[in-house]
């Protein structure tokens, strides 16, 4: 079988030629990945063409830009070896671990799809529902499709900049226990920076952990710690699409990129195995969930309890105090107040990836009564159920 024919098997029609007028010039920057997963797109619709001299000249303008792409090299020595003889796979590199082979074609296969893909221009991600003035990006991560998105807020609303190549755990995605080398789904917050001189070389320029587990994570058991976003090794472009541990793992220059937006204590990073778009129901649905909040902001204020407390789920919990403590504590503060005032700013929302009707709202509470005065960072976790929305957790973010 031809080696055009086996690679068009291998890659089901992705390689799609790059569009007239595209650059094939590969530069790193704000769009790095893609820049790069076009070449190599290009490359191999010239070899499923039969043009293997045009294949290994654009290879080769790849790998002097980065000549540590360990699947270019590998199209490279395959074209080199069609020279000479018949191949019978993509990868033919003699005694080659099979596992090894597998993940390059695995990663052909994810960055192919990727470079088919047009950057969602016009399209936000479904979890995205308010951005506060303090988050001025924002990171959406599909595993499905090995990419991270990041976005800037414009107003409150996410704008698309930019999407990247990752790879994920070993075993996939869904981390449920320590060391089941899964990836998490969720909400969460890149809580630290690491420089590059705190760390060994695996981790590339630096790392930004992740606030995995969460105070969901932690109600459903899941446990587990060192999730963090990364970059490679100084010897390796890229990782196959399941490569890591449970982290997030992109190319050092992308990995930078990143960097240059990303806040601690701010910034989200929404993970997904499956990316949903946002619609006008998205748009009415956080709209019904700001009015709750504003009247369970006022019934406190109005120092109605039971009002206030209607607002809380039966399955409420907040650490390890659950509803009827919480209640009972509420109703004891409140009997000694004449007058509470309660104000929130900040106010981000955020849809829970695979929960339905599960959202994170945070904001900046400021409290003042006749006896107490404080302001705080909060967290609540809210769930429509039987069309209501009630709080299921409540702590400081």
């Amino acid at each position: 079988m031809p080696y055009a024919t086996i690679t068009l098997l291998l890659i089901g029609a992705l390689a799609a030629p790059v569009k007239a007028g595209e650059p094939a010039l590969v530069t790193t920057g704000e769009n790095g990945s893609r820049n790069m997963e076009a070449l190599l797109a290009k490359s191999l619709h010239s070899i499923g063409n039969n043009k293997l001299d045009v294949a290994l000249n654009e290879v080769d303008s790849l790998l002097k830009v980065n000549p540590n792409f360990k699947l270019a090299q590998l199209v490279r020595g395959d074209l080199l070896l069609a020279r000479s003889q018949q191949l019978n796979d993509f990868g033919n590199a003699p005694n080659a671990p099979r596992e090894r082979m597998d993940d390059l074609r695995d990663e052909a296969r994810a960055r192919l799809q990727r470079a088919q893909q047009h950057p969602p221009l016009t399209t936000t991600p479904k979890y995205l529902w308010q951005l506060d003035a303090q988050q001025h990006f924002a990171i959406v991560v599909d595993t499905s499709k090995s990419t991270l998105y990041l976005y800037e807020n414009v107003n409150g609303e996410p704008r698309y900049v930019a999407d990247y190549y990752i790879s994920v755990g070993k075993k996939g995605t869904d981390k449920v226990s320590e060391g089941d080398q899964r990836t998490p789904l969720g909400v969460y917050f890149i809580n630290a920076k690491l420089p590059k001189e705190k760390l060994t070389d695996f981790y590339g320029p630096g790392a930004f952990p992740l606030s995995y587990p969460n105070e969901w994570d932690k109600r459903q058991g899941r446990d587990g710690h060192g999730i963090w976003l990364h970059g490679t090794p100084s010897d390796t472009y890229s990782r196959p699409p399941r490569a890591s541990n449970g982290c997030v793992v992109l190319n050092n220059d992308d990995f930078l990129q990143i960097g240059k937006h990303v806040q601690v204590g701010h910034t989200p990073v929404i993970i997904t195995s499956q990316m949903d778009w946002s619609n006008d129901d998205d748009r009415a649905e956080r709209d019904a969930l700001l009015g709750e909040i504003e009247k369970w902001r006022n019934d406190w204020t109005s120092l109605n309890t039971d009002a206030y407390l209607a607002h809380y789920a039966q399955d409420f919990s907040t650490g390890n105090t659950k509803l009827a403590a919480f209640a009972q504590q509420k109703r004891l503060v409140n009997s000694g107040k004449t007058w509470v005032k309660v104000q929130l700013s900040s106010v981000s929302v955020f849809t829970y990836p695979g929960q339905p009707n599960l959202v994170v709202v945070n904001f900046e509470q400021d409290y003042s009564s006749n006896n107490l005065s404080n302001r705080m960072n909060k967290r609540q976790y809210w769930m429509k159920r039987d069309n209501k929305w009630q709080i299921v957790y409540e702590g400081s973010a």
